[in-house]
């Protein structure tokens, strides 16, 4: 049984934001493709919707991130990228190469499926984890 994604729309007024087409969007183009920089968003969305601006773009995405709709990733040495899926504790592993990212389920167990040696106090609620390597077709062209 597959689930459908909720409307652009309904997944903006279940969080408490207003529909505007641009946000309605920015939605749409991270349902697309995952792991989106802001960029990348504008790029796939500024023909489709005149006069939207990548500040708008960023902004958009800035409440999303808040409002608990995106997640942001943040490799090192990158720009930041967004993803829809925040809905449980996962992690990425992106190409040294091409810079591909893909997900990784939680690597042990349940969220936050990692425990620090000394949690300071601390109620760990999750883990961010950033595996770095070569995807299958940079490696095959360093062979």
């Amino acid at each position: 049984m597959t689930s459908l994604a909720p409307s652009a729309t309904d997944a903006l007024r279940g969080v408490g934001l207003r529909v505007t087409e641009s946000r309605a969007a920015v939605y749409d183009a991270l349902h697309g493709h995952p792991h989106a920089s802001a960029d990348d968003v504008f790029d796939r969305i500024r023909e489709a919707v005149p006069g939207t601006s990548r500040q708008s773009v960023y902004n958009a995405l800035g409440d999303f991130a808040d409002a608990g709709l995106v997640r942001r990733i943040e490799p090192a040495g990158r720009p930041m990228l967004f993803e829809l899926r925040v809905d449980d504790n996962h992690h990425h592993l992106v190409c040294t190469g091409c810079g591909a990212v893909e997900d990784i389920d939680c690597t042990v167990g349940h969220a936050p499926c990692l425990v620090p040696s000394d949690d300071h106090g601390y109620r760990i609620a999750a883990a961010e984890v950033t595996f770095w390597g070569l995807c299958t077709a940079c490696a095959a062209l360093r062979d």
